[in-house]
C-alpha cells in the first residue's frame, strides 16, 4: 500500500520536507538549467508565498559542502540526484535575508541592516563549525568587526583559507523597499535615496559582493517580489542576469495541472471531496506570455488540500488568509487618480492591453504603466497572449476577491461615516439564500452603503461602481461564490451568485443580477428610468436563452436599478 505523504504547508526547509514524510514536487531540474547559464549571478522575482524560500533551501542543500554526506538521502530519487552537475556540495553557502528591518528612520535602518549582515555571518560560522578550525575564536573575532564590509570580508578570509568558493543566497532582497512604498511618505523616498543611491549600507553590501566575485564568490542567487530595486542595486552590482521573465523558467515555482494531481495523489486527497473548480479558484499564473502552462500558486494548493483533509466537505474558507497581498503596499499608489482608474478597469474588464516592464526605479513607481507592472510582479495580474497581443489579466477568482477587498477598504476610508455592519449583510444573504427574498439584502445595502457615499465619490459614479460595492460585500459570504462578468453565449452577466451546495445543501437556487444606475440629476427624466429598467429586463431575457442557462431551472434572474443615493427599483424576471 502506498504511503500517504504530509502536505508541506508553509514549511520552507528542504531537509525537513525530505526527511519527515512530506511530499515534494521535484523542481530540481532547474538547478541544472541555472548552472548552464552563461552568467553565474541571478535574480528571480515571484509573488509572495510562491515557494521562493523553499527553492533557496534546495539550492543551499545542494551546493553547501556541509550537506555532502546527506546528498543521496536528500536528492537521490530526484532529477538532480540522478543527473548531478558536479558542483554539488562544493561551496560554502552564505545566506542573507532582509525581512524585518527597521524602516522607521535612516539610523534605525542602518543599525538593523548591519545587524542582519552580522547575524548572517555568525549563522554561517555556526553552521560550518564542524568544518572551520578554531570556530570559537573565529566567532569571537567577528564581534570585533563593526561594518557591513568588515563582516563579509571576514567570511571571505575564512573561505579563502580552505581553498574553496562561496555561494551567496539572498532572500527578500527588496523587502525593506516594499516597506518604504507602503509608508508612502516623502521622508521614505529620501531614506531610500540615502540608503541605496548614496554611499549607504545597502550599496556597500552589494559592492562588497561584487569585490568578492574576483576570487571568493562563484555564484549568487537573489530573490524578491518586485523589480523596483534592480536598477538601483545593479548600479553597484551590474553582473547579474534576471531569470524572472524568461520563458524557460516559467515553471520554476508554482504547480502545473499535472503537478497538482501529483500532490493530490501523494497526499491521499479523495477526488470526491473536491466540489469546487480548482482551476477557476487558484490557477492562471504565467510569467512569460508564450509560456505553455498556466500555474497554480503552490501555497494555495497546499492550503486547499490540507483543509480538505481536515474538514472534508465542511470546508468553508477556500482562500488562505496568509496569502493576502498587503493592501498597504499599493494603498499609497492608489492615491494617484490614474492608478485607481487602472485598478478599477482591471477589476471590471478583467484585462488590460499592456506590456510588463522588467525593471523600473522607485521614483517612477507612480506612473500607470509601472503600477500595472507592479501588480504583475505581486501576482495580482498575470500575462497572457491572445491573437499576438500581450494582455494583463486577473489570474483567478482568489485574486479577484483581494481586489474586491481593496475596493471595500478604499470606500470605507473615503467614507468614514459609512456604518458597515456585517451582521446585517449576513441576515440579508441568509434570507436571499434560504427564502429567495432579496429585498432585505438590498435595503440594507442601499441604506448602509450607497446612501452614505460622499458627493465626491458620486461625481464619477457609474454602474461599475455599484457592482464593485456589491462584490466587496458578497465575496465574504459562505453561501455563494459571486462571479463577475461570467461569459455566456448572449453576453456577460453583471453578477452571478453560484451557491455552495456541497456546504449548504438546502440552498437550491443560483442568482443572476443585472445592475443599472441613474444619477440623481437624471432622476427627473422618467424616460431614463424606464429605459434602464427595459435594458436590464432585455439583458436578463437574453441570458435565460443562452446555452449556459436555457435548460436550468435552478437560476433566478433579478434586475436592479439604483436611483441616486436614496432609492432603488428591483424586479425578478
Amino acid at each position: 500500500m502506498k504511503q500517504i505523504k504530509k502536505i508541506p504547508y508553509c514549511i520552507p526547509n528542504f531537509e525537513s520536507i525530505r526527511t519527515e514524510n512530506y511530499l515534494y514536487v521535484d523542481k530540481t531540474r532547474f538547478i541544472e538549467m541555472i548552472e548552464n547559464e552563461s552568467s553565474k549571478y541571478h535574480f528571480l522575482i515571484r509573488p509572495r508565498k510562491f515557494g521562493k524560500t523553499l527553492f533557496l533551501s534546495i539550492l543551499e542543500h545542494y551546493y553547501d559542502l556541509r550537506f555532502k554526506d546527506k546528498f543521496e538521502s536528500l536528492f537521490g530519487d530526484l532529477y538532480i540526484g540522478k543527473n548531478p552537475t558536479g558542483k554539488q556540495n562544493s561551496y560554502f553557502v552564505i545566506r542573507f535575508s532582509f525581512s524585518g528591518l527597521d524602516t522607521g528612520s535612516v539610523k534605525g535602518f542602518e543599525v538593523s541592516f548591519k545587524e542582519a549582515i552580522r547575524s548572517s555571518i555568525d549563522i554561517f560560522l555556526s553552521q560550518h563549525k564542524l568544518i572551520i578550525i578554531d570556530f570559537e575564536s573565529k566567532s569571537n573575532e567577528l564581534g570585533q568587526r563593526n561594518s557591513v564590509r568588515g563582516y563579509i570580508e571576514f567570511a571571505y578570509k575564512i573561505i579563502e583559507k580552505y581553498n574553496s568558493k562561496a555561494y551567496i543566497i539572498i532572500d527578500e532582497y527588496d523587502h525593506f523597499a516594499n516597506d518604504l512604498i507602503a509608508q508612502g511618505t516623502n521622508l521614505s523616498m529620501e531614506q531610500y535615496k540615502e540608503l541605496i543611491w548614496a554611499n549607504g549600507v545597502v550599496r556597500d553590501f552589494y559592492e562588497t559582493l561584487k569585490d568578492g566575485i574576483q576570487n571568493i564568490i562563484d555564484k549568487i542567487f537573489i530573490t524578491g517580489i518586485t523589480p523596483i530595486m534592480l536598477d538601483d542595486v545593479t548600479s553597484g552590482f551590474n553582473v547579474s542576469k534576471n531569470l524572472s521573465v524568461k520563458e524557460k523558467y516559467n515553471e520554476i515555482l508554482g504547480f502545473t495541472e499535472e503537478e497538482v494531481e501529483f500532490v493530490r495523489q501523494e497526499a491521499g486527497v479523495d477526488k470526491e471531496l473536491i466540489k469546487v473548480d480548482m482551476e477557476f479558484l487558484y490557477n492562471g499564473y504565467k510569467f512569460h506570455e508564450d509560456a505553455k502552462n498556466k500555474l497554480y500558486n503552490s501555497s494555495m494548493i497546499n492550503y486547499f488540500f490540507m483543509e480538505l483533509l481536515d474538514e472534508g466537505l465542511k470546508i468553508k474558507r477556500l482562500m488562505d488568509w496568509n496569502l493576502k497581498t498587503d493592501y498597504g503596499r499599493i494603498k499609497n499608489l492608489l492615491q494617484k487618480p490614474e492608478n485607481l482608474i487602472e485598478l478599477e478597469n482591471i477589476i471590471n474588464c478583467n484585462q488590460k492591453n499592456e506590456e510588463v516592464i522588467d525593471r523600473f526605479s522607485i521614483e517612477k513607481l507612480h506612473e500607470p504603466q509601472n503600477f500595472l507592472s507592479l501588480l504583475y510582479y505581486m501576482g495580482l495580474v498575470t500575462i497572457e497572449k491572445e491573437d499576438d497581443i500581450a494582455l494583463l489579466k486577473i489570474p483567478n477568482y482568489t485574486i479577484k476577491t483581494m481586489y474586491w477587498e481593496y475596493m471595500e477598504n478604499i470606500i470605507l476610508e473615503r467614507n468614514p461615516e459609512m456604518s458597515y455592519n456585517p451582521s446585517l449583510i449576513r441576515e440579508g444573504l441568509t434570507s436571499l439564500a434560504y427564502d429567495g427574498e432579496y429585498q432585505h439584502f438590498f435595503e440594507n445595502f442601499q441604506q448602509k452603503f450607497v446612501s452614505q457615499l460622499s458627493n465626491q465619490d458620486l461625481k464619477n459614479f457609474t454602474e461599475k461602481h455599484i457592482k464593485l460595492l456589491l462584490l466587496s460585500i458578497l465575496w465574504q459570504s459562505n453561501y455563494y461564490i459571486p462571479i463577475s462578468e461570467q461569459e455566456n453565449s448572449k453576453g456577460y452577466t453583471d453578477i452571478y451568485l453560484q451557491r455552495r451546495s456541497f456546504l449548504y445543501p438546502r440552498i437550491k437556487i443560483d442568482w443572476i443580477w443585472e445592475l443599472k444606475y441613474i444619477k440623481e440629476s437624471e432622476v427627473r427624466k422618467k424616460s431614463i428610468l424606464e429605459t434602464k429598467k427595459n435594458e436590464a429586463r432585455e439583458q436578463l431575457q437574453r441570458y435565460k436563452t443562452s446555452n449556459l442557462y436555457k435548460d436550468r431551472k435552478d437560476v433566478r434572474y433579478l434586475a436592479v436599478v439604483f436611483i441616486g443615493k436614496k432609492k432603488y427599483w428591483s424586479e425578478e424576471i
